[in-house]
C-alpha cells in the first residue's frame, strides 16, 4: 500500500503539472471502487479548475472550484499524467481531462476510492474520512512531546500505535519499522513506557526518515510509481525492512523477523533495546 511519501511523491507531480487547469470532463469506466465513484463525475467536475493538490494523511485532495475531490490509492492505485494518453488498458477504471494532459486512475485490486466533497457538504476536516486522523507528521504539532503526552496509558506495541494513524498520520509499516530503529526503540515496547526523551528522538526519526524516503521517490516493492510512471528507491536504503537475517548496517547483529497483524516487523535486537 502506498504510505505517506509515496502519495507526497505523487501529490507534488500532480500540483507541477496540473495546478490552474480546468476539467473539462471525466470518464468512469469502473465506478465500483472501496466506495462507489460519485455517479456524473464527469458533469460535476467539468468546467472547475484546480486550485491546488493537497494531502491529508494518505488521501490525495484535488481542490476544484466548489469543492474536493478525495482520491485514496488503496492497495495497488496509481495516478498517472499523459499529454498523449494510450488506448485504456485493463484496471484504468477513471480518466480525469484537463485538455492538454489526461489524469488517468488505475487499481486492480480496486480498494482505493474518488469521493467529491462539495463546499455545500461542510468543512472537508470533518468528512468521515479525515476526521478520526492524527497529526501531520510535518506539522508544527508533532513532536516528542506530544507523543508522550497521547500516549499516557497506552498499552499497546509503540510500533501498533504508529500503524494505526490516530496519533500520527501516515507512518506505514516501511516507515515506522525504519523509524523506530533510527530512534533506538524495539517496536513491541508498550507505548506508555517510553519516556520523553526517547519519544523526541522518535519524532525526529519519524521526520527524518519521511523526509529522506520523500527525496528518494518512496518505495517501490510492487505497484507504486509515481505520475510520471517512475518508481522509487528508498527500499535499496533501510537499514531494517525486509533485511532478516542479514547484517545490521550498524553494529552487525543478524536483523530480526516476527509477524504481527497481517504485517511483518524488523528491527536490531542490539541497536534496539
Amino acid at each position: 500500500m502506498p504510505e505517506l511519501p509515496e502519495v507526497e511523491v505523487v501529490r507534488r507531480g500532480l500540483q507541477a503539472r496540473l495546478s490552474d487547469g480546468v476539467v473539462r470532463g471525466a470518464t468512469v469506466r469502473e465506478p465500483r471502487l472501496r466506495w462507489p465513484v460519485p455517479a456524473g463525475l464527469g458533469e460535476l467536475l467539468a468546467g472547475r479548475r484546480l486550485a491546488a493538490v493537497g494531502r491529508r494523511g494518505k488521501y490525495l485532495l484535488l481542490e476544484l472550484d466548489g469543492g474536493t475531490l478525495i482520491v485514496h490509492l488503496g492497495m495497488s492505485g496509481r495516478l498517472r499524467i499523459f499529454e498523449t494518453p494510450p488506448p485504456p488498458a485493463r484496471h484504468d477504471h477513471v480518466d480525469i481531462d484537463f485538455g492538454s494532459a489526461l489524469l488517468r486512475y488505475h487499481d486492480p485490486r480496486r480498494f482505493g476510492a474518488m469521493l467529491w466533497h462539495g463546499e455545500s457538504d461542510g468543512p472537508l476536516a470533518a468528512h468521515r474520512l479525515l476526521a478520526g486522523l492524527g497529526v501531520e507528521p510535518f506539522s508544527p504539532e508533532f513532536d516528542g512531546a506530544m507523543l508522550y503526552r497521547a500516549t499516557r496509558g497506552r498499552g499497546a506495541a509503540i510500533k501498533q500505535l504508529l500503524l494505526a494513524g490516530t496519533v500520527v498520520v501516515g507512518v506505514g509499516n516501511i516507515y515506522a519499522s525504519e523509524s523506530l530503529f533510527r530512534a533506538g526503540i524495539r517496536p513491541s515496547t508498550p507505548a506508555h513506557r517510553i519516556g520523553r526523551a526517547r519519544y523526541e528522538r522518535l519524532a525526529q526519526a519519524i521526520r527524518e526518515t519521511l523526509d529522506e524516503a520523500i527525496g528518494r521517490g518512496g518505495s517501490t516493492l510492487r505497484d507504486f510509481v509515481d505520475s510520471d510512471g517512475l518508481g522509487g528507491y528508498f527500499q535499496n536504503y533501510c537499514y531494517v525492512y525486509d533485511r532478516e537475517g542479514q547484517p545490521c548496517r550498524v553494529c552487525g547483529t543478524t536483523i530480526q523477523r516476527r509477524h504481527d497483524q497481517q504485517r511483518s516487523t524488523f528491527w536490531c535486537p542490539r541497536c534496539q533495546r
